[in-house]
């Protein structure tokens, strides 16, 4: 980022899973293909407009802090850049963003700077330039070291090209470098499992998100191919003992090279966890910018709730449609497809379920008491979760042990 006025340094070591209090997502929509399994925002095009989708975001910034003029020059701990695949995007451009924004909502020294990455070739040749532009982590979608798995997932990069990606990604000097694993997959078996967690830590990353293959027979059936061929009888996904199976290999896997399993998902060393996906799970608020990108912004003063995040809140939903979304903006309109207030009631409902995710758990009896709800009525299941070691108590904070975390749906739709 040479010639820029701000100069980030990489995230510091922390303890403990800190997060984020404000930050920015954008969404970069465009891919080359759209993988069988995703429900994403994605547009498959034969040309990306670099240029104009830039001043799109910029456009939209411009008209975010026209409604929301309390936000101008409050600072960002934290930019993440999903997708879609990001990586597609001109670095150069990438950077501009991040100066464009930093003029208008100041990047705190350290911040968290992130972007998601295809393991291809082409895209490992940009990986250096993304750095030099000031992003400090890179989050590749690997999904598998299995040539097999890989081709059920529909990828189009091999297992050897995932190793270059990461190879690529930390000679590039970023400071954090994370992993993609998807498990669940029509096919798999366990061993494989094992085979990808250990070959995703022989790499020296720091961190790795794994995700069990969820399809909804019906919600998703319109839009993800994988999901309609599930729900014709075309594919069948390993029993739910076998991925209990996977989950718990990839914790002991991933634990036993240092990778502590710090969410529901997530393993990082200690440090690197990512701050940016702990503002979702911890009620930060998030402006968000582009296509199909949602945000959340708070609806009152702001740290009156004492970080719990039970204030009422605005989410606003944007524009799938790439073109609709460019159009849009060139019009001078705010490109938004839906709007929803949440009451402190919603708030403590999502603030409860995304904190039980997390190792460290809740503060229950302030949650509940600045959403005006009973904690003492909910006290009889907590000693029946506790009694099952489901639950357990760490000074004021209620986490889920690893046996609760396996069932945490069901623990948390009886608390609300």
């Amino acid at each position: 980022m040479t010639g820029s006025a701000w100069s980030p340094l990489p995230p510091e070591p922390l303890t403990g899973v800190s997060a984020s209090r404000f930050g920015l997502y954008v969404h970069f929509p465009w891919c080359r293909q759209r993988c069988p399994y995703c429900d994403f925002a994605v547009t498959v095009a034969p040309a990306i407009p670099h240029e104009a989708y830039l001043e799109a975001l910029l456009a939209e910034l411009e008209l975010r802090l026209a409604q929301s003029p309390s936000l101008v020059g409050r600072p960002l701990d934290s930019v993440f850049i999903g997708g879609g695949t990001p990586s597609l995007w001109e670095p150069r451009l990438a950077g501009r963003l991040l100066e464009a924004v930093h003029a208008r909502l100041p990047i705190s020294e350290g911040a968290e700077l992130a972007l998601e990455a295809n393991p291809g070739p082409e895209d490992a040749l940009r990986f250096a330039d993304f750095r030099q532009a000031g992003f400090n982590r890179i989050s590749l979608g690997v999904q598998s070291f299995s040539e097999r798995t890989l081709r059920s997932l529909g990828r189009s990069h091999t297992p050897d090209e995932a190793k270059a990606a990461v190879d690529a990604a930390l000679r590039a000097g970023f400071p954090s470098v994370s992993l993609d694993l998807i498990y669940g997959v029509q096919g798999q078996t366990v061993p494989e499992v094992e085979a990808d967690a250990r070959a995703a830590v022989s790499l020296g990353t720091q961190h790795l998100s794994a995700y069990a293959l969820t399809l909804e027979r019906e919600a998703l059936a319109v839009e993800v191919p994988l999901a309609r061929a599930l729900a014709r009888g075309e594919v069948t996904l390993p029993p739910d003992a076998a991925i209990v199976e996977m989950a718990h290999l990839l914790t002991d896997v991933l634990g036993q090279a240092g990778l502590v399993r710090y969410e529901v998902s997530n393993f990082a060393r200690p440090g690197f966890h990512s701050r940016h996906n702990a503002l979702y799970w911890t009620g930060g608020e998030y402006l968000a910018l582009g296509a199909g990108a949602t945000g959340f912004l708070l609806d009152g003063p702001r740290a009156a709730d004492g970080g719990t995040g039970v204030l009422p809140g605005v989410r606003y939903e944007n524009l799938r449609s790439a073109p609709r979304y460019l159009a849009t903006t060139r019009e001078g309109r705010l490109p938004e497809q839906g709007r929803e207030s949440l009451t402190p009631a919603e708030r403590f409902e999502e603030r409860l379920s995304l904190g039980l995710r997390l190792k460290d758990g809740v503060a229950l009896e302030p949650l509940f008491a600045l959403a005006g709800e009973d904690l003492a009525k909910r006290a009889p299941l907590l000693r029946l979760f506790a009694r099952e070691g489901l639950i357990e108590q760490v000074g004021e904070r209620t986490r889920l042990t690893p046996r609760g975390l396996d069932v945490h749906g069901a623990i948390c739709s009886r608390l609300i």
